[in-house]
């Protein structure tokens, strides 16, 4: 199972007279990660550290730090918490206490992981696209089904002998949606390539 925020959070923590301040965010794509890290870095501090996963894609940045004590402890935490869509930047203010590589890992990435263990998350549910066109005898029937699967319809387009729609679905609920609306209107319902105009 994998969950995103709902919203932004922030955890604070002083260790060994250094503060660190982790601020985490749900993150659409890169961009929007990237705008999240820009937003709320502090120039004052001694270090933005940074990661962001969204899917298969994911960066990380130690900002200073020496390689790997930051930036890395952060993403492993985002996926330790199976976290995805999501942006996390841990802003250290140095207090004169070295805390050597171990240190600085257990660091930032314990005040990441605090800080996404708060958050207020939902699960991220795959979802299919599926396009049909509906005969108008069948409309109010197909539609008082969606709910069943856990589906929306995203778009409706009406035409001289029904509807076609653009219906979201669960993943998990793809196939029977197709094989119960086939079955309700005896096979009058045509299925169509998401792809296809």
């Amino acid at each position: 199972m994998r969950y995103t925020l709902n919203g932004f959070t922030q955890y604070e923590e002083d260790i060994k007279r250094s503060r660190f301040l982790a601020l985490a965010g749900p993150a659409q794509d890169a961009s929007t990660a990237l705008d999240f890290v820009a937003q709320y870095s502090e120039p004052d501090a001694t270090h933005n550290c940074w990661a962001y996963r969204v899917l298969d894609n994911y960066r990380f940045n130690d900002d200073g730090e020496p390689g790997g004590t930051a930036g890395r402890p952060i993403m492993q935490a985002i996926d330790g918490q199976e976290c995805d869509q999501v942006v996390v930047l841990v802003i250290r203010w140095f207090g004169g206490v070295k805390l050597g590589t171990g240190g600085l890992i257990r660091a930032y990435g314990g005040v990441a992981a605090q800080c996404l263990r708060l958050a207020d998350k939902s699960e991220l549910v795959d979802e299919t696209e599926i396009r049909c066109h509906c005969p108008y005898t069948d409309i109010d029937l197909l539609r008082s089904r969606l709910v069943q699967f856990q589906g929306r319809v995203a778009d409706e387009e009406f035409g001289i002998e029904g509807v076609v729609w653009r219906i979201i679905v669960p993943s998990s609920q793809a196939d029977d949606l197709r094989t119960s609306f086939t079955n309700l209107t005896r096979g009058q319902v045509r299925f169509f390539d998401p792809d296809s105009p």
